[in-house]
């Protein structure tokens, strides 16, 4: 039985967080933190749908997720100072419990099997948290020391069972090791066994591998000084009771870090070798699955892979007659000169993971990285020296401000507090449909506010500037969107610019002269553009989405003065509404720019409210342009003279609701619309005789946020409404043009974790579907398909 309402795609970008993502060995998927929530994804599906799931429980952004080995459950810690536990159910998983015990932050962690895992946080604690059957309970909290605070840990189970060593990393240079029994509940006893001096910076991560042959094991550490250190742990027997060189330099200390551990056990750590290469911060370390999951072949494969601010990832393996550990694997990105942490930039990559297919045996390299995609790299050779980018998980990290259908309704945009305008479409192939990010036509210096269409292959968007920007698509995308989606955009056959690009020192996308000038003197040159374009088979990655997928800059429109709120564009593209912050009346006025060749604005100022405008739509026909506003008004204007772009007044209504007006939307007939408010309230309007009536109201439990209507053609008369709430959750009606007529709420499963910023329909019917896009403050984007047959 067929669902009414499915989630076809999620995009949500991954925190910029160093334990922000896990795998799962045993079920193949990977979870990550996006803004509050746990997503998780299938790299392994070969439907490619992405994310697939997201869950709900934090109240703020989600700083780490762990898997525990050899069980059903999934950690995730957060910022809101709480530790939730999730247990598998079906495909998905349930909130198990919420563990209390932090009074900050929570900032690391990590798992050693099914019963034990630790956390540090910003309090400064550290918590052993321990399985007693039925849920996990706080076991052991203490400190480091005085104005430590805990980045990165590891723990690693000894051959004597319930034996347990943790190191510490943190804001100090060194890295501070404990031991404990987990003989008894509590534990009691953890003693603090040694401290490792060497790094120069924090360290910023830390991971234990095991090397069974000699019964001892490596502890890498990866810190802020760029370096990677690994150190041996010896147990017992194996110890070497030979003191330190004193000749040896103190980079390269062999001292040994000698401790007894449960009892009258010995161990000791010593320096074993030192990684250098990254030009900045050490982010991430993962060593070999097969030195995690198979340790009998730890020795053959005892390789690790770095990550790290300057958008590098690095595979690294010892050289057997030098005893040096080399670089056999470059991927990422080579670093930009002068752009690191220390010039202030955001770093390149936050967290990685390695892990192998089993049932091909391909590897593959996943990286957290700045924009919130996951970067997803897979082996193509049995030796695994060589790696293919192939296809990753994108989405913003910003909250989600706009969301704009295409005119033919087969794609949209969507602009986001990321400094970002994003365009997805559809891949369709063998009967099968999956939505990806297919360009980023804008890539900004400001957070972006709203966007519309002008034409198929022009759109304008405004941001946090005074200024909108008109853009025009390139052939680049047209082709993505023929190929993948069996989207024409360019239906006279206007000749598009074949690329744009974003210069270093500038906020403008130019269109690339200098392949433009080669093309036209080259006719091969251009029949090989075109050829290696045209042959598209799959969606692009993250590297081209950044690097060749934006569109080109035609045009500014001035004249505001504060942050641009919204736009609206005329339905034939021939004009543009546009309106900007304001606490008064001399800035809350609607500017109109008639688009000809150089967008001229009309002499006309539509004014009449008093506080930011909110949101402006044009009526079907283009006879009304409706604004709503902060200021608790609406204002109706009727278009005079398209060519003038003049306007008159047809009604200020001062007393529509009792709080701010958050969105309209205009009814197919073009002769009514509804406004929803702060108040909770949704009301139909209708013009009658230039008087604007009230027809009906409608009074929801909380906040509504945005609202859309289906302009498409269905088999009734009603008109279908979306409405979104400050909750995250979402809502469909029906109006025969007087009552409101609940259709269906959605599961709470599927809904965003933040308030709603955006509902839009899609004017299309895609297999007796209706699609709904729906931005959200929790930085994701969601596409729903509704079964028509709910509105017969």
């Amino acid at each position: 039985m067929s669902l009414p309402v499915t989630q076809e795609a999620i995009f949500i970008g991954a925190n910029k967080q160093n334990y922000v993502s896990d795998y799962n060995l045993h079920h193949k998927i990977i979870a990550f933190g996006a803004g509050t929530t746990v997503a998780i994804w299938n790299p392994l599906d070969e439907t490619h749908r992405g994310v697939y799931y997201t869950l709900k429980k934090h109240t703020k952004e989600v700083t780490g997720v762990k898997f525990l080995p050899s069980s059903e459950f999934l950690i995730s810690i957060g910022e809101d100072h709480i530790v939730n536990v999730w247990e598998k159910s079906g495909d998905v998983y349930k909130h198990h419990q919420s563990l209390h015990g932090h009074e900050n932050s929570v900032t690391c962690i990590a798992e050693v099997n099914e019963k034990i895992f630790v956390t540090g946080g910003a309090d400064q604690n550290i918590i052993i948290w321990v399985y007693n059957g039925e849920g996990f309970k706080l076991s052991h909290k203490f400190k480091v020391k005085s104005n430590f605070y805990p980045l990165s840990l590891a723990i690693q189970q000894t051959n004597e069972e319930e034996n347990y060593i943790l190191a510490i990393g943190g804001t100090t240079n060194n890295i501070y090791i404990y031991s404990f029994q987990a003989t008894q509940e509590p534990i009691i006893n953890v003693d603090k066994s040694a401290e490792l001096t060497g790094h120069e910076d924090w360290v910023k991560t830390l991971q234990f591998v095991t090397k069974s042959k000699y019964r001892d094991y490596i502890l890498a550490s990866g810190s802020q000084d760029r370096y990677v250190r690994l150190w041996r742990l010896k147990l017992n027997e194996s110890i070497d009771n030979t003191d330190e060189d004193p000749t040896k330099l103190t980079l390269l200390s062999n001292k040994q870090y000698k401790f007894n551990f449960g009892g009258d056990k010995r161990a000791a750590f010593s320096f074993e070798a030192l990684i250098m290469g990254h030009d900045d911060w050490i982010s991430g370390i993962q060593w070999h699955p097969s030195c995690k999951y198979q340790s009998e072949n730890a020795e053959s494969k005892l390789q690790l892979l770095t990550s790290t601010a300057d958008t590098a990832l690095m595979i690294w393996e010892m050289d057997t007659e030098s005893g040096i550990w080399v670089c056999t694997s470059r991927l990422g990105e080579m670093s930009i000169k002068g752009a690191s942490t220390a010039t202030g930039a955001s770093g390149g990559f936050w967290s990685c993971l390695w892990f192998i297919d089993d049932s091909t045996n391909e590897e593959y390299v996943v990286a957290t990285g700045k924009t919130g995609a996951i970067r997803a790299y897979k082996s193509v050779s049995n030796d695994a020296k060589y790696f293919k980018e192939t296809i990753g998980v994108t989405g913003a990290v910003g909250a989600i401000t706009d969301l704009r259908w295409s005119i033919g309704g087969e794609y949209f945009m969507v602009t986001s507090l990321d400094q970002t305008t994003r365009l997805y479409a559809p891949w369709i192939r063998d009967q099968m449909t999956t939505w990806h990010e297919i360009s980023r036509p804008q890539i900004h210096g400001y957070d972006m506010i709203c966007c519309d269409n002008i034409t198929k292959t022009k759109f304008v968007s405004g941001g946090d500037e005074k200024i909108l920007r008109v853009f025009e698509l390139t052939e680049s995308i047209r082709q993505h969107l023929k190929s993948l989606g069996g989207i024409e955009i360019n239906d006279d056959n206007e000749k598009l610019p074949e690329f744009a690009t974003l210069p270093v020192l500038g906020l403008s996308n130019k269109a690339d002269a200098q392949v433009e000038e080669e093309t036209k003197n080259d006719e091969s040159i251009g029949e090989l553009v075109h050829k290696v374009d045209e042959d598209i088979t799959v969606p692009p990655t993250e590297s081209y989405l950044q690097r060749n997928s934006l569109a080109t800059e035609i045009e500014k429109l001035y004249g505001h003065g504060y942050e641009v709120t919204c736009c609206s564009t005329f339905p034939n593209g021939k004009l543009i509404a546009t309106s900007c912050k304001s606490n008064n009346a001399k800035h809350a006025v609607i500017r109109i720019f008639v688009v000809n060749n150089d967008y001229q604005q009309s002499k006309q100022v539509l004014a009449g409210h008093n506080l930011t405008i909110s949101s402006l739509k044009f009526s079907p026909d283009g006879k009304y342009l409706l604004a709503v506003s902060r200021d608790r008004q609406f204002s109706l204007w009727e278009l005079i003279d398209e060519n003038k772009a003049e306007f008159k007044l047809v009604e200020l209504n001062t007393k529509p609701h009792s709080r701010i007006i958050w969105d309209c939307s205009w009814l197919p007939n073009a002769n009514s619309f509804v406004t929803v408010s702060r108040d909770k309230q949704m009301k139909l309007w209708e013009i009658k005789k230039e008087k604007v009536v009230l027809v009906n109201s409608l009074k929801l439990s909380e906040a509504i946020t945005s609202v859309s209507i289906f302009k498409g053609k269905v088999s009734i008369e009603s008109s279908i409404i979306a409405l979104g709430l400050e909750s995250g959750q979402i809502c469909v009606y029906s109006t025969d043009g007087n009552d409101f007529k609940p259709i269906v709420s959605f599961d709470e499963t599927i809904t965003p974790a933040d308030r709603v910023e955006k509902v839009s329909f899609s004017s299309q019917i895609t297999d007796n579907k209706l699609l709904l896009g729906v931005g959200s403050k929790d930085t994701s984007v969601r596409i729903y398909a509704i079964e028509e047959t709910l509105f017969r």
